[in-house]
């Protein structure tokens, strides 16, 4: 039976000083289809996000958080806007202290 659980994935962390200035894999999968996420970039380096590694999506500055809920602008209404499960999600920035974290939500079934 279907229930309206939410849920966390596990919290994936990255280390800043790992930072390429490429494209690094901060999530290599989210476990689950998620309807929200939140980027939270501790580290002392400015960041991007991709949501394929070949595009720049989003852009996190030094100690702030971004957070996306996918379910809140959806259209039509009636349907359900989620990251898919197995997404992989991508970081990009110059070399730093401190971590970048991405945790990511999911209603259970």
């Amino acid at each position: 039976m279907p229930t309206n659980r939410v849920k966390a994935d596990e919290l994936c962390t990255f280390d800043a000083a790992d930072l390429t200035g490429g494209y690094d894999v901060i999530c290599d999968g989210l476990h689950e289809a998620s309807f929200l996420i939140r980027v939270i970039n501790t580290s002392s380096s400015n960041i991007i996000i991709s949501y394929d590694g070949i595009h720049d999506n989003d852009f996190v500055v030094v100690d702030c958080i971004l957070q996306l809920s996918f379910q809140n602008n959806n259209r039509p209404r009636s349907h359900i806007c989620l990251l898919p499960k197995g997404q992989k999600i991508y970081i990009k920035g110059g070399a730093g202290q401190g971590n970048i974290y991405l945790a990511a939500y999911y209603s259970e079934d």
